[in-house]
């Protein structure tokens, strides 16, 4: 059974239905005929009440409510995506680019300009940048200061005395200053250079006659030398019979060059080395 409800001006839109369920128990007795009810079909005033309801819906914003306190505003500007701004970048483009009509070749120039300076820029701010890093790592590597501290050392010549070689340590390694006595610079002078392995005059590995400053260290495997030692009264290496003259020149044995002479100065009765 249908039941037709009327609210309002909204009457033919609402409507209520109560469905009728069989249960299959037959009546006990006949009742009379049911009269059907003809449905009402709507008046001359309702239909321009729907019409005036449908331009509402289509052509002005509606609110449709949902409960007691909420609401919701329904747009048809809205559905349309209408209201959604494009972005514009022409704050941030430069003044020859923001004519759209304008031909590229116009601001060609000015844009190579830019271009150009901005790549110099660029390389000059990088080559310095890489310059520093590259400077701060190889300091980084160099010798501390204390390390620096114990590069030179200074010997009293007074320490010496003429005949004896004396032994300092400097830069980890053996030092030997030696006092060579008169026969002994006029000894070594008379070597034929060309009958020694590493020819050198006695002239080039002293700055004063008497005096002899060679590093310890022996040039075959890096043994340390004994003074006034071997057969030709220089040093003497025992680890595989390398002998040197009182000049530090390699005579006999394996050691393919004469002892190593370090940089030094002589200042007054003083010599500095390193």
């Amino acid at each position: 059974m249908n039941v037709i409800a009327k609210s309002s001006n909204l009457a033919p839109y609402l409507k209520a239905s109560v469905p009728t369920i069989a249960n299959g128990l037959r009546p006990v007795a006949a009742t009379g005929k049911v009269q059907k009810k003809k449905i009402a079909h709507p008046t001359p005033v309702e239909r321009i009440l729907n019409d005036s309801l449908n331009k509402a819906i289509l052509s002005g914003p509606i609110r449709i409510r949902s409960g007691p306190a909420a609401s919701t505003q329904v747009s048809k500007v809205r559905f349309a995506h209408t209201d959604i701004r494009v972005p514009d970048f022409s704050a941030y483009r430069r003044e020859s680019l923001k004519d759209p009509t304008a031909r590229n070749r116009d601001s060609a120039d000015d844009r190579k300009t830019f271009s150009y300076v901005v790549a110099a820029v660029t390389g000059v701010g990088t080559a310095y940048g890489a310059k520093t890093i590259v400077y701060d790592l190889v300091s980084s590597l160099s010798a501390s200061a204390d390390v620096l501290a114990l590069a030179k050392i200074e010997v009293k010549l007074d320490s010496v005395p003429e005949g004896k070689s004396a032994v300092f340590k400097w830069r980890g390694k053996p030092l030997f200053v030696r006092h060579r006595s008169a026969s002994e610079v006029e000894k070594e002078r008379k070597v034929d250079v060309s009958s020694l392995r590493h020819a050198q005059h006695d002239s080039e590995r002293v700055q004063r006659p008497e005096w002899l400053i060679v590093i310890g260290v022996c040039t075959h495997l890096g043994c340390v030398p004994i003074a006034n030692a071997g057969d030709y009264g220089g040093y003497y290496c025992p680890c595989h019979g390398s002998h040197y003259d009182a000049s530090g020149r390699i005579r006999r044995g394996p050691a393919p060059l004469n002892l190593e002479v370090p940089n030094y100065e002589f200042v007054d009765n003083t010599v500095v080395i390193g």
